[in-house]
């Protein structure tokens, strides 16, 4: 399997960091490794002393497809999940400025934690989805998929054209506004709507 993330999909986040609209999705890239699951503890990396919280809806695919168009793009995926891309803000702003792929500050061990998973019948409108994450019991950052700049389909058709999609394939589709530096001993709790499906502690 392989974790697909969206970057710049929300204006507002786009906006807290000063980064231009893009025309088509900002696609990168995690490896399985960065993948954290049953709610295990993330622990800080040595590396990095800004490693800040994105929350996310993440698709889960279905079955093997490539250059999908966007009105069938729903037959490849089944599941809708809560994720967070842990990004180590430091470093990504250190190779941006040199111009550099800035992989090592999204990809890391452990960045990419993962919730539960809910099937898409248990949705009205999979373009209206609300989601958020709380901080040690504060709201931290809550979002629409009605507010992204590139829905799922759009996300899935562009995808396709560079990647073939396998089953049990993973793609964030990218943060809103508030993105912000963990701590240790922070509790970080992913939702859905209001169901709970990402609970775990920073250490």
């Amino acid at each position: 399997m392989k974790i697909i993330a969206i970057g710049r999909n929300y204006v507002e986040h786009i906006n807290e960091l000063q980064n231009e609209k893009p025309g088509a999705p900002v696609v990168f890239l995690k490896p399985d490794t960065a993948l954290l699951k049953n709610n295990m503890p993330f622990f800080l990396p040595e590396f990095s002393d800004n490693v800040q919280h994105e929350i996310e809806l993440v698709l889960k695919i279905n079955k093997e497809g490539k250059f999908i168009k966007r009105e069938f793009a729903h037959r490849y995926f089944d599941e809708i999940g809560i994720g967070i891309d842990f990004t180590a803000r430091d470093l990504q702003l250190q190779c941006k400025e040199k111009g550099l792929p800035w992989e090592i500050a999204k990809g890391f061990n452990g960045s990419a934690p993962i919730g539960s998973f809910l099937q898409i019948s248990e949705f009205k409108d999979l373009n209206d989805i609300n989601f958020k994450l709380d901080v040690n019991g504060e709201l931290a950052q809550k979002g629409n998929s009605s507010l992204m700049l590139f829905d799922f389909g759009v996300i899935i058709e562009y995808i396709s054209k560079f990647f073939t999609l396998k089953k049990g394939d993973l793609i964030f589709t990218g943060t809103p506004v508030g993105v912000n530096k963990v701590h240790v001993g922070d509790r970080l709790e992913g939702y859905i709507e209001d169901k709970k499906l990402l609970d775990f502690e920073v250490k």
